[in-house]
């Protein structure tokens, strides 16, 4: 399919309104991470069983998004970002109000339908605007601007569960998700094609939806970011239990260890940026996607020999979530290349296949335990492994034989 040129600027500010848009998602996981023993403690239930709201949220997640994509393809990207991030803020003062981990998990499935909107548009935006090496530099940029939320998150996370409470934390979402919305409206423009206007019903959509799954262009490219990005969900998901519980590091000091994988992962978006112009996004990519591999089998073959100290626990989990750096903006750019026409339902639905993973690492990493790292290794090598498999296997004739220049 012959693609338009496009010729959309984003200005800086509103490359940092979207990275605070989109950086809303991992700042309501990361943020009350810390918290975990804490609410478990006062709800009076087991441990892990807080793992369970992280579920809830990544399945209201999988679930918004194939919804949000072909309303934004239908009416344009900024009405599901009122809808959803008003329903982002209802759904946090809901959070602080809870009482019990069902109520907490029913909130959260419902913060993650309504935050799942911003990472739907914003990937759609992205497209409308760039695509090929220029969408893969500037998934970078704003990486850049939303990888600052996982760095900060823990360790404010920390410093309010400690000051205020728990409670505080879904307070402080609501204000972030108010500041967002109120931003989206005043800076950002509709970027949207009016000639790739999509019909919206059932069976259109269901058709759409179709077409993508057959694509195996963007099939293979949505399950190398899908694998890679669900190795990290079950980094987030189980990193707290065994860094806190087992490995003893105070809840105050756990975002120190998260926001040093997070600066990882920064760092590798930026490198990646530099690459992608001299050699393309794809053979950078086959290249990322052995680190990924590498450092989960690592992870688990000695956290199954029962040697796993702390400073190789720490490098794998810097290694593998710093690769995401260089595998997130490449899959993703090369996953939407061709998909100008029906730019937010593709988001969608690559966005729906990495929840859905994360849905079901989140349910493992919460009913699975042993008392060791065993368990999140050897989920983050599975997800390592397959990230390898799936590029290897379901990409390689799409991918660039030589440099990519642009």
């Amino acid at each position: 399919m012959t693609q338009e040129t496009p010729s959309i600027a984003l200005p800086s500010r509103v490359v940092l309104l979207l990275g605070a848009m989109i950086g809303l998602g991992p700042l309501s996981i990361d943020m009350y991470l810390p918290s975990f023993p804490t609410i478990e403690r006062e709800f009076g239930s087991a441990s892990g069983s807080l793992q369970l709201t992280l579920a809830t949220y990544f399945v209201g997640l999988a679930l918004g998004q194939a919804f949000y994509g072909p309303i934004s393809d239908r009416f344009g990207r900024k009405p599901p970002l009122y809808f959803g991030l008003t329903l982002f803020v209802l759904a946090a003062i809901g959070c602080a109000l809870s009482t019990s981990v069902a109520e907490l998990a029913t909130f959260r499935l419902l913060q993650g339908l309504g935050g799942c909107a911003a990472m739907v548009v914003t990937m759609a935006i992205i497209r409308d605007c760039a695509t090929g090496a220029a969408a893969a530099r500037l998934f970078s940029r704003l990486i850049l601007v939303m990888g600052i939320a996982p760095i900060v998150a823990p360790l404010l996370g920390g410093w309010v569960l400690t000051q205020f409470g728990w409670r505080a934390l879904f307070l402080l979402l609501a204000t972030g998700g108010t500041l967002a919305l109120i931003g989206m409206h005043f800076l950002l423009k509709e970027t949207r094609n009016p000639a790739h206007v999509v019909p919206l019903s059932v069976p259109s959509v269901l058709r759409s939806y179709g077409q993508l799954l057959t694509d195996r262009s963007f099939v293979g490219y949505a399950l190398v970011g899908g694998m890679a990005i669900t190795g990290m969900f079950a980094y987030i998901a189980g990193s707290p239990f065994v860094l806190i519980e087992i490995y003893g590091v105070k809840a105050q000091n756990f975002g120190w260890f998260f926001g040093a994988n997070a600066a990882g992962f920064i760092l590798g978006s930026q490198i990646n940026g530099r690459l992608v112009g001299r050699f393309g996004s794809t053979r950078v990519l086959h290249r990322a996607v052995v680190i990924p591999a590498v450092a989960g089998v690592a992870l688990a073959a000695l956290a199954f020999s029962g040697w796993l100290p702390l400073p190789l626990l720490s490098i794998g989990f810097f290694a593998y979530v710093g690769s995401l750096g260089f595998i997130n903006p490449n899959s993703m750019a090369s996953a939407l290349a061709s998909q100008g026409h029906r730019a937010g339902t593709a988001a969608a639905l690559s966005g729906s296949v990495q929840f859905v993973f994360a849905t079901i690492v989140g349910v493992t990493m919460s009913v699975w335990h042993d008392g060791t790292a065993w368990p999140l290794a050897c989920v983050m090598a599975v997800c390592g492994v397959s990230t390898l498999v799936a590029e290897r296997v379901l990409t390689t004739p799409f991918r660039a034989p030589v440099a990519a220049r642009h």
